[in-house]
């Protein structure tokens, strides 16, 4: 080889391990955000550690979505630790291996609580992590009184051994160097034969497959009686998915493992494959439904004002807790998802693919990037949008301005509505309801600013479509005081145009509200004099829900799915039908089911509904589209196309439009925060080409 070939070989060699030094950098990065989340998390009442504050040097207080996501991690983790320690109580010697530990407090947590008898913890982590974390440990006395007498061993006297007390041991080595994590804890005095757990929360999925693998390899050919647990993301694929992953690219730590075994199935079959025994493992909605208590998850619940259930579901149905067993511990520790939780199909036929191309517009407008706003069809080819979260001056925040979108040809152009001089009136609001009504009035109803403060205001809002130019269309707003009892403050509820006796009124119909997660109420407002009527209503009472559907339908309204009590998605279909006297709730029975889910939107085409996305906790799947007919009680699944759509398509928190003669639906905005991936937003309405229906 020439020296110039040599030259050249030692200079990509040097480029690599530069690429891989800087991946480790952010992957022990990754640790000091971590800790961060932890403690806030803890701080704020949501899981009990009085020692992780010992480790961070700036708290900081998280988003309640973040600080709820951290919980439900170490609810999955310590009960794998405690479905261990008293499964193996009986034995003299026991074990804990934390691969990755970072700034993990269970040894002391344990210790303090007197359950670490027989018991040495062994923690393994990046020599620059483990040295600053020994750090730490020996400046607070709490720490070294529960470690007893600590002997210090510098790398240069034992290998990599940097603490070491009676029963615990930090060792600082990268775990792809497993001949040496080998050599380094049999010298340190672990023991193959004894019972052994092995933790790894989102640690594998950073190592590259082969190096992960032989770690699940060497742990099941190493230890005689031993259970693996596992927390890491999966389900890359979907939209949220795309997001994830994104976001850790974004960071230098790609997770390498979703690619090769982006699912529970996958991943299970992997660690069967790699020698171990048993392998179970459900995603985290799984675990918080079917493995925390309802009066725990009650009080969880309450710590803080929350309304980001789209997100909460959908990053626990991206990640998963695993456990893997074998020898004496093979039955240590089963994860079975909660009874009749996964939802089938009771139909086999292969769902239907719709079309979905970009919305043909003059121009890319932010407004329509936005979520939880409204959107309704005040005109043939005329859409008025308002409020939600969306983007605003070069910033994302709650929006108060309204929008119009208005066809002209093939294109739809968007701009602002000129005011009438009562723009002003309006307010920032999100989860709020806009009904367009027959006589081309829209009515506002209900929303929030924050889950402590509804807006109590009710607007009336009439277009004056000038000569049809986008330029020449305005908006008068007139704030209402209605007369009687007024409902309850709310959003995330249905208000759907109803006749009785010939007088229309506005059903409004349950949400939630600052004091009551689910609310189960309606109230109608009769539309002529705006005062709140009392109309008797009969039949089997809908559950209580939030985040449903609802469209007038024979007079009356049909609501469809939401989330319910126990913030579990509903399935349930009820016809609020229309009587001489009043009204009566009809449900509406499905012969084949479907699958539960809320936030999404819903159309009617004959006796068709149709429902257009939704978030779901029971399927690892949501088709997109479903058509129930109202009549023989059928549903029928479509899965959309978007290989038009350069983006990761958001069908949750979305609004959409029927357009009748074009056979479409037109859907804007769409999103949310999500969780701390960052805000995502759909970029620019989509068009839904229908399929034939009869």
């Amino acid at each position: 080889m020439s020296r110039q070939s040599v030259t050249v070989s030692t200079r990509n060699k040097r480029c690599r391990n530069k690429r891989q030094a800087g991946k480790d950098i952010a992957v022990q990065g990754t640790n000091d955000s971590s800790i961060v989340s932890k403690c806030s998390m803890v701080s704020l009442g949501y899981f009990n550690d009085g020692f992780l504050k010992g480790f961070v040097n700036k708290p900081a207080r998280r988003a309640p979505l973040i600080n709820r996501g951290y919980c439900v991690r170490a609810k999955a983790v310590d009960y794998s630790l405690r479905c261990f320690l008293q499964q193996t109580a009986s034995y003299s010697q026991r074990q804990i291996l934390s691969l990755g530990a970072g700034f993990d407090s269970l040894y002391f947590r344990l210790k303090a609580n007197g359950e670490l008898k027989n018991v040495i913890v062994y923690e393994v982590d990046f020599p620059d992590v483990v040295q600053r974390k020994a750090a730490l440990i020996k400046n607070k006395q709490e720490f070294v009184d529960l470690i007893g007498c600590i002997d210090e061993i510098r790398p240069a006297q034992m290998g990599r051994l940097y603490l070491s007390g009676m029963d615990y041991k930090l060792l600082g080595i990268d775990l792809i160097e497993i001949v040496e994590l080998d050599n380094v804890l049999m010298e340190t005095g672990l023991n193959p034969a004894c019972p052994t757990l092995i933790l790894s929360e989102v640690v594998l999925t950073y190592m590259k497959d082969e190096s992960s693998s032989a770690v699940i390899h060497w742990a099941a050919d190493r230890f005689s009686s031993a259970v693996f647990v596992v927390y890491e993301q999966i389900r890359p694929d979907d939209p949220f998915g795309q997001v994830m992953q994104r976001h850790f690219t974004q960071l230098n730590s790609t997770l390498h493992a979703l690619i090769q075994f982006p699912g529970k199935e996958a991943q299970r079959k992997r660690f069967l494959n790699e020698g171990w025994e048993k392998c179970h493992c459900i995603d985290m909605n799984e675990f918080y439904v079917g493995f925390i208590p309802e009066e725990e998850k009650r009080r969880i619940e309450m710590l803080e004002p929350f309304d980001e259930y789209e997100e909460w579901h959908l990053k626990c149905s991206h990640y998963l807790i695993l456990s893997a067993s074998k020898g004496d511990l093979k039955e240590c520790l089963l994860l079975h998802p909660p009874p009749d939780f996964n939802v089938t199909k009771l139909d086999t036929l292969a769902p239907l693919r719709i079309s979905v191309p970009l919305c043909e517009t003059e121009t890319k407008n932010p407004l329509l990037r936005r979520f939880a706003h409204c959107s309704s069809l005040i005109a043939p080819n005329v859409v008025l949008i308002s409020g939600g979260f969306g983007s605003r001056g070069g910033q994302h925040g709650r929006l108060r301005n309204v929008s119009l979108m208005v066809k002209n040809g093939p294109v739809w152009k968007s701009s602002s509505v000129r005011d009438q001089g009562s723009i002003h009136l309006l307010t920032e609001r999100m989860f709020h309801s806009m009904t367009a009504l027959c006589d081309s009035r829209c009515i506002i109803f209900g929303g929030r600013t924050s889950p402590l403060k509804p807006v109590t205001s009710l607007l009336c809002l009439k277009c004056d479509m000038g000569d049809g130019a986008t330029s020449s269309i305005s908006l008068s707003v007139k704030e209402i005081e209605c007369s009687g009892n007024a409902p309850l403050p709310r959003w995330r509820h249905t208000a759907t145009e109803v006749i009785h006796k010939g007088q229309r009124y506005l059903f409004i119909f349950g949400g939630r509200s600052s004091r009551e997660l689910v609310l189960s109420d309606w109230h109608f407002l009769n539309l002529e004099d705006y005062s709140w009527a009392d109309i008797p209503v009969n039949g089997p009472i809908p559950e209580n829900r939030h985040s449903h559907s609802a469209c007038s339908w024979k007079g009356g309204v049909l609501i469809a799915g939401g989330l319910g009590a126990t913030q579990i998605p509903l399935a349930s279909i009820f016809h609020l039908r229309p009587t001489w006297s009043g009204f009566i709730w009809d449900r509406i029975e499905a012969v084949s089911s479907f699958i539960p889910r809320y936030s999404h939107t819903a159309h009617i085409i004959g006796d068709k509904l149709l429902l257009l996305g939704g978030v779901t906790i029971h399927s690892d799947s949501l088709h997109e589209v479903t058509l129930i007919d109202l009549i023989t009680g059928q549903s029928f699944d479509h899965c959309i196309d978007t290989n038009l759509v350069k983006w990761p398509l958001m069908l949750h928190n979305h609004s959409s439009v029927l357009l009748v003669k074009e056979h479409q639906v037109l859907v804007i905005g769409g999103g949310g925060n999500c969780f701390s991936f960052g805000t995502h937003l759909n970029h620019q309405p989509v068009l839904l080409q229908l399929p034939e229906i009869r």
